[in-house]
């Protein structure tokens, strides 16, 4: 019984020893701290600085001072992340080799870091290691993560209406203590009263720059380019191949050493009040940030300018030709290099397609593209030092498509058909005759098979002479089969001609037949009135065997019935061919006895009355010319 009361004190004051042994440690990795800002950004080819400030336990013994690690992208050593700086040695990344300083004191617990001339590979986390010495080395879970921007971020607000105040905000960041940047908005010109307004921003040791433009737009700025610049006033521009001299003068007693610095890397130097550096053939890898340091052993001092390089549009890489099918995606990639950054445009067979870009880089993206989309695709790169730009060749492969143009058609030889087709590649065409179970090709001669091909689009063409051939009835039954790797279609081509000549032939017919009978009932309606007059006055007149003239009128009804057609197929009036034509020199011919004329076919007669007389055999009145129509009788 003894020995398990004995448990009891002995497990308690176990408890008792580990509570302040799990304070302890807590209390310890308490007082590893770092400070630094959780976001930061910069601007291409500009600096950044990082600041930060950390903290160790106080009872932790400095051997040989306090040294540091920047490490990139992960704090693990044992994962052999990139060296951004190193105290203890020069030996860091490749792509930050020349570009880090520390700019503060570690004795201090000052570890802020200057990051020079800054590109989008830099984007990253970075993390900070403190090597006290020994056993005293840790590094810091929290990080500082930097955004470089190749261009300045604009905030446009997701709905823009016309005669409606707009304000576009232009950001900037300003964490470079030797370039200052300043923002310029671009193509304003035609803007209505437009209104700038700079705010500066400074948050958790960052700060940001902005700038505002307010204006009320109108329907004629739809699609109206915008854009904002970031630009450095203490930076010097040159053109590519041109030479610069920077100048340096200190004063100082005793007189300084003067050196000018490239990143880490010493240009000249000289125990002078002033030292030049001249740079010929300039390239766009001179690029960068020159510091001249003055320093005569009693202090320090330095001033840094940026060196920028313009220099026109690179050739622009683009995609090589391609060949697609119809209904994919297209991807077309477009970079180059300038500076400034020029602006990308595609245009397709001279037309402008997509957008402008203002970067480097361009996707034109084209979705369920069609057989239109085939075409030369350029794309021009300008800034305002020049322009340059590359092509390419689009193909769009589709299956065959029959065009309007495909019919049969009477000719004088009997049917001719004719089937197009467009595809890529291009069609083969064949004709069939279901009627007589024929298949007529470019390997068939019977039916006068004839093909051409122009382009994308191919032509076939059949001549079907005897009745036979058209499965012996007059309609016309024939399929165009067309076909390509990518599809096969047939279709049935009318008769389109065949139905405009019958139906001109009907017309025609009618149209006779209407005009014919309206004569014949326009003459019986005066013939009747004549009776009417005649019998209201009693004077009726007999002939004494008179002679009957007629005018020469054809009278064969073939050819009128020719004629009617022809008037109606020129569309003219059908009484044009009711003219009166003559015999020869306009003579009139003697027709012979009133028995004789009804048995003629008269169309039109002018009938004279020389021998008249009356019934009652009186002479004829004065103003009679015997114009009048009397009635006829034969003998």
């Amino acid at each position: 019984m003894g020995v398990p009361g004995e448990a009891g004190p002995v497990a308690m004051w176990s408890l008792v020893l580990l509570l302040p042994l799990l304070l302890a440690v807590q209390d310890t990795h308490a007082l590893w701290k770092v400070w630094l800002p959780r976001d930061i950004s910069a601007m291409t080819n500009s600096c950044v600085v990082i600041p930060c400030t950390f903290m160790y336990p106080n009872g932790a013994r400095t051997h040989h001072g306090v040294h540091s690690i920047w490490y990139f992208g992960q704090p693990y050593p044992q994962l052999f992340p990139p060296v951004v700086f190193k105290s203890r040695t020069d030996v860091v990344h490749e792509s930050f080799k020349g570009r880090t300083k520390l700019l503060g004191d570690l004795n201090q617990r000052n570890c802020t870091l200057l990051i020079n001339n800054v590109g989008t590979e830099h984007s990253g986390k970075y993390y900070f290691r403190a090597d006290l010495g020994g056993a005293n080395i840790y590094t810091y879970p929290d990080f500082s993560e930097l955004k470089v921007l190749e261009q300045p971020n604009i905030d446009v607000p997701e709905e823009i209406l016309s005669d409606v105040n707009l304000e576009l905000t232009c950001y900037a960041p300003d964490n470079c203590p030797d370039m200052t940047p300043e923002i310029q908005w671009l193509f304003t010109d035609y803007l209505p009263d437009p209104e700038f307004t700079s705010e500066y921003t400074e948050e958790s040791n960052t700060a940001v720059l902005s700038n505002t433009l307010s204006f009320t737009p109108r329907p004629m700025h739809n699609g109206q380019l915008l854009g904002c610049r970031v630009f450095y006033p203490n930076t010097t521009q040159v053109m590519e191949g041109s030479s610069v001299t920077l100048h340096c003068e200190v004063d100082s007693n005793p007189a300084a050493r003067i050196s000018w610095m490239f990143g880490d890397q010493e240009l000249l130097w000289d125990t002078a009040p002033n030292v030049s550096l001249s740079l010929d053939d300039l390239s766009p890898a001179q690029e960068g940030l020159y510091t001249c340091v003055g320093d005569n052993g009693f202090g320090a001092m330095n001033a840094s300018l940026y060196l920028s390089i313009k220099f026109p549009p690179r050739e622009p890489v683009v995609n090589s030709s391609l060949t697609v099918l119809e209904g994919s995606t297209l991807l077309l990639h477009c970079s180059t290099q300038g500076s400034p950054a020029p602006t990308l445009t595609w245009l397709k067979d001279g037309e402008l397609v997509g957008t402008i870009t203002a970067d480097e880089l361009s996707v034109l993206e084209i979705f369920e593209v069609t057989p239109q989309g085939a075409g030369q695709y350029r794309c021009l790169a300008e800034n305002e030092h020049g322009r340059a730009s590359s092509s390419l060749n689009v193909t769009v492969e589709y299956g065959p498509m029959l065009l309007e143009e495909s019919k049969c058609t009477v000719v004088r030889e009997g049917v001719q058909c004719v089937c197009m087709a467009v595809g890529n590649p291009e069609p083969t065409i064949e004709f069939h005759l279901p009627d007589l179970n024929i298949t007529i090709n470019q390997t068939d001669n019977r039916y006068n098979y004839y093909t051409h091909t122009d382009g994308h689009t191919s032509t076939a063409m059949i001549k079907l002479r005897e009745k036979g051939e058209r499965g012996g009835s007059a309609a016309v039954n024939v399929h165009c089969t067309m076909s390509n790797i990518y599809g096969s279609s047939s279709f049935l081509l009318e008769l389109q001609q065949e139905k405009k000549y019958m139906m001109a032939v009907i017309v025609g017919t009618i149209g006779g037949v209407a005009v014919i009978a309206f004569i014949i009932a326009a003459v019986r309606y005066v013939g009747h009135n004549n009776k009417k007059e005649d019998a209201s006055t009693g004077q009726d007149r007999v002939l004494d065997n008179p002679a009957l003239y007629y005018s020469a009128v054809k009278k064969d009804k073939q050819n009128l019935r020719k004629k009617v057609l022809k008037t109606e197929l020129l569309g003219s009036k059908f009484n044009s061919i009711l003219e009166e034509t003559t015999g020869e020199e306009g003579s009139y011919a003697p027709m012979g006895t009133l028995a004789n004329m009804e048995r003629q076919e008269l169309n039109y007669a002018a009938l004279e009355f020389g021998g008249a007389r009356s019934r009652e055999g009186g002479p004829r009145r004065a103003g009679d010319d015997g114009s009048d129509y009397s009635e006829i009788k034969a003998k």
